[in-house]
């Protein structure tokens, strides 16, 4: 199973989102193809309700622990209630990659 995979099935066991999204970003950064390093989440879940954003985030940082052992090295995390997300679900873009050899 993919570090994606993972990711996928805990956020949906967790919280049991209406809307779930993982991208592996980590070909825009500066690691060798193939890496799975950099990942952007979006998670809707009623399970945020009465939770603050760094709540949310917490729960989630906790969840991919062993992820982020294993060498998970970023984690752009979006989280909104059904709610919220009703509200907007316009998500931000990921900035270009700034480190390494892709350095401006």
């Amino acid at each position: 199973m993919t570090i994606q995979q993972q990711i996928e099935r805990k956020l949906r066991e967790r919280f049991t989102p209406m809307v779930l999204e993982v991208i592996n970003e980590s070909s825009m950064h500066s690691v060798p193809a193939g890496s799975e390093t950099h990942f952007k989440v979006t998670v809707v879940s009623s399970a945020f309700e009465g939770k603050t954003l760094v709540g949310r985030h917490r729960l989630i940082y906790t969840l991919l622990d062993d992820e982020i052992r294993g060498g998970l090295h970023a984690l752009t995390i979006t989280s909104r209630t059904p709610a919220e997300w009703d509200k907007t679900s316009d998500v931000a873009s990921s900035p270009p990659c700034l480190g390494g050899s892709k350095a401006s």
